[in-house]
């Protein structure tokens, strides 16, 4: 066993962060799932804030690509109204951390006929 890998005896469910989970979709745009804290009982824990995360699908060149966000709402409604900036939010992020590994990628690239020891940039 690497030291990435832990044995049965090493799994422990954290019964403080138990939580409940709703799921509710338009069946066309996305999903909302409610994840509602929970005592070790099974009984709500109001002491702890409910969590609400948004997901959808979209289409790119390299095919459909899952997107997942949380949304900060109080309520089901909140989050529902809430759910396109959400979305516009983490596309946003995702399309920023793409860029910046393009951007990485294309700084390590050496083209030939830049001579030896030299890098031309593209």
């Amino acid at each position: 066993m690497n030291s990435n890998e832990m044995s049965p005896e090493q799994v422990e469910i954290d019964v403080a962060n138990l939580h409940r989970e709703e799921t509710f979709t338009d069946m066309k745009v996305g999903t909302l799932r409610r994840l509602v804290p929970v005592l070790p009982d099974g009984n709500p824990d109001p002491k702890r804030p409910t969590l609400f995360f948004g997901q959808t699908h979209v289409m790119t060149r390299a095919g459909v690509v899952p997107v997942e966000f949380a949304i900060e709402a109080a309520s089901l409604q909140e989050a529902a109204d809430k759910f396109p900036a959400a979305m516009q939010k983490a596309l946003d992020e995702m399309l920023a951390e793409v860029q910046a590994m393009q951007r990485e990628r294309a700084s390590g690239l050496i083209i030939p006929g830049a001579g030896p020891g030299k890098i031309q940039m593209p």
